[in-house]
């Protein structure tokens, strides 16, 4: 007997529809969403910091100008004065110490600075700038310098309190942190706003929230790149990840070269051996033959501005380098023997290799010194824009909660939709990242540690309140 298979009804149960397949990007979205908004919320003060003492800073380069006029300039002469000269006036006005470098007038108007180290009083890690008249070898005054780029007492202080709020070494990991943190919000902020499906809507006509989300995103869109080029080049000198850049660089033969002060000759006795510390004809034996070296260094095609820096024994040459940090950049170097007069070693900025190259580009560009006052103004627009963006995120927090619900996050579990062959590369990269940027790595382990400890007694405590009910 033959049996017909009886027409399907109502009640015959249908296979499960397949599940619909999710796009990378929409599983991805809200894991980035969910770490962009703890990342701003909770290294939001340490880059606000930053912004606001960068802001300063950038400003300083013009105020300097302005504050300490009477020591920069002097009205232009009908002549110079031999750079001995120059340098005799400072060490009769200040015979304390010991000549370190001396930096020659760059151009008509400008004064000749003689470098003092080891000056009572002055910090070890500064010098006395004791700046000469070049047309009267009148002393204008004297003011501590820090660093390679001639920053005086204002621009100093700005520098150290950007740089670590004056608090040493230690005070240096804030601004590492966020160094570090910068681009990951910068980027995940780009992801946020690029990936939204709905068409994004007109700032004009919108008010609370969503006016406010309009702002942190056009702005911050605009000024992303900066930021990631802020973040990049300050960690080239943080304490932790720019030693492992060094270490990079170097294992690469990307280092930066330096010149060669050695000399082939013992030249004690020749004027050019001494540094001036001590009795009174060491002093004077500081300053003899400067005029000679600079005319060496010139005849090789070293421009103003240079710094003429004396031998550190008998056996060394004098180095004679051009300290220009705005492009095009000048910052060739030769060695002159205080013997012969000749030129012992060059080292021209032409020959660095391309990651010193960068890097030397990256950190005056990060500094306001690359392109001069566009420079300066680009910075403080960046930093302005950092500023406002962080107002706007508090401020989006805020409106986010709903009465007793302030400042409700993102929530959690957005990891668990992520395919296992997403997301286990990018945990590796991130470990690989971590390890290289300490500030970075370290911080996401604590936040993933204590984001999971929370959930954990959160799902218990819901558990617990399920059963009782």
């Amino acid at each position: 007997m033959s049996t017909t298979p009886s027409p399907a009804t109502d009640a015959t149960p249908r296979p499960a529809a397949p599940a619909p397949v999710r796009s990378v990007r929409s599983v991805l979205r809200p894991l980035i969403l969910r770490l962009h908004f703890y990342a701003g919320v909770l290294v939001a003060p340490f880059l606000l910091v930053a912004a606001t003492t960068g802001l300063l800073y950038a400003a300083s380069f013009q105020a300097e100008k302005i504050v300490y006029a009477h020591e920069l300039t002097v009205p232009v002469g009908d002549h110079g004065l031999s750079l001995s000269e120059q340098v005799a006036a400072a060490r009769t006005a200040h015979p304390e110490g010991t000549v370190s470098a001396v930096r020659p007038s760059p151009e008509a108007g400008a004064t000749t600075r003689v470098l003092l180290s080891g000056v009572p009083g002055v910090d070890p890690d500064r010098t006395l700038a004791v700046f000469v008249d070049p047309y009267t070898a009148k002393v204008r005054g004297s003011l501590e310098q820090y660093g390679s780029t001639g920053a005086l007492p204002l621009r100093t202080w700005l520098d150290g309190l950007h740089g670590n709020l004056r608090l040493g070494e230690s005070g240096r990991l804030y601004s590492e942190l966020a160094a570090s943190w910068l681009w990951v919000i910068a980027g995940g902020g780009l992801v946020l706003w690029f990936g939204r499906r709905r068409d994004r809507r007109k700032v004009r006509g919108t008010s609370g929230r969503r006016r406010t989300l309009g702002l942190h995103g056009a702005v911050g869109v605009w000024a992303a790149v900066g930021f990631v080029f802020l973040s990049a080049t300050g960690l080239t000198w943080s304490t932790y990840a720019g030693a492992n850049i060094d270490t990079l660089r170097t294992s690469l033969h990307q280092a930066t070269p330096s010149i060669s002060a050695t000399t082939s000759g013992d030249h004690a006795g020749h004027g050019g051996s001494g540094t001036g510390a001590g009795t009174g004809q060491g002093k004077k034996a500081a300053s003899q033959g400067l005029d000679t070296i600079l005319a060496a260094a010139r005849a090789k095609g070293l421009g103003d501005p240079v710094e003429i820096v004396p031998p550190a024994d008998a056996s060394s040459a004098y180095v004679v380098k051009q300290i220009q940090r705005s492009w095009p950049e000048k910052q060739d170097a030769v060695a002159v023997d205080p013997a012969s007069g000749e030129v012992v070693d060059e080292l021209r900025f032409a020959d660095y290799p391309l990651l010193a190259k960068l890097t030397r580009w990256g950190i005056d560009a990060h500094t306001g010194t690359l392109f001069g006052l566009v420079n300066q103004i680009a910075l403080m627009a960046l930093a302005l824009s950092l500023i406002l963006l962080i107002v706007w995120g508090y401020r989006m927090w805020w409106l986010r909660g709903r009465a007793s619900a302030f400042g409700r996050p993102i929530p959690r579990g957005a990891w668990q939709h992520v395919p296992p062959q997403i997301l286990v590369p990018a945990l590796a990269a991130v470990a690989v990242l971590g390890y290289f940027v300490p500030l970075l790595g370290i911080p996401l382990t604590v936040f993933i540690a204590v984001d999971v400890l929370l959930g954990e007694i959160a799902h218990r405590r819901s558990g617990r309140t399920v059963a009782a009910g």
